[in-house]
């Protein structure tokens, strides 16, 4: 995926989970944070960070947080990317059908795909938490993921395939895990997810100040 129209910045603080203050350009612009996750590793003040600027009439603010260095690795941090990296990725993979946001009994899914006879219900979640190589997911409790989980359980025990796909939104990992720490739940129901039988995936990407693109898959520690 592409971004038009970034520039860099230092990142100030962050008043709230929504705003940033980013000194760009000799001046300190109020910045819509495309991630409404801690990010406390990442948005450290004096770090350089990416800016977009969509162009939106009517917007609040003008710019929107969507990167961050870290070290000598640029991570993308919009929430709204990984779909985007996974929709274009699934292109690659030959599906004769590739639909976005798929209503399933009560669920809904970021992706339904079809090739041949399979028919499988995909979701996608995003990776900004690093620590040594290694990527984790959530970097915060998430209910909203545990449901998603068990709702994919669900189409697998009624004869549907099932995928989740972690899009790691940096290149400098070796090894994804969930995190146990943080949500033990979400961890625990990502094992039983895979004794059911659904495939996880875990993908690292080429990250550019205007671009985003799926690099390769990690393995995934489970116990």
């Amino acid at each position: 995926m592409k971004y038009s129209n970034w520039k860099e910045g230092i990142f100030l603080s962050r008043p709230n989970r929504f705003i940033a203050h980013v000194e760009c350009e000799g001046k300190t612009e109020i910045c819509h944070v495309k991630n409404t996750g801690r990010c406390k590793e990442l948005l450290i003040p004096g770090t350089r960070v990416i800016l977009h600027r969509p162009g939106t009439v009517g917007r609040k603010t003008e710019y929107d947080l969507i990167g961050v260095q870290k070290g000598n690795e640029l991570i993308n941090m919009d929430s709204q990317a990984p779909n985007k990296i996974a929709g274009e990725w699934l292109q690659t993979l030959g599906f004769s059908l590739i639909q976005a946001e798929k209503t399933y009994g009560n669920s809904r899914f970021d992706f339904y795909l079809e090739k041949g006879n399979k028919k499988i219900f995909a979701e996608v979640k995003g990776v900004t938490l690093e620590q040594d190589g290694l990527a984790l997911f959530p970097d915060a409790p998430t209910e909203r993921g545990v449901k998603h989980l068990r709702e994919l359980i669900k189409c697998r025990e009624k004869g549907l395939e099932a995928w989740v796909i972690f899009i790691i939104q940096m290149k400098g990992v070796h090894t994804f895990s969930p995190n146990w720490e943080t949500h033990p739940e979400f961890a625990k129901v990502l094992c039983e997810a895979k004794e059911k039988g659904l495939w996880l995936t875990a993908l690292t990407c080429d990250v550019a100040e205007d671009s985003v693109t799926v690099r390769k898959s990690v393995p995934i520690q489970l116990p």
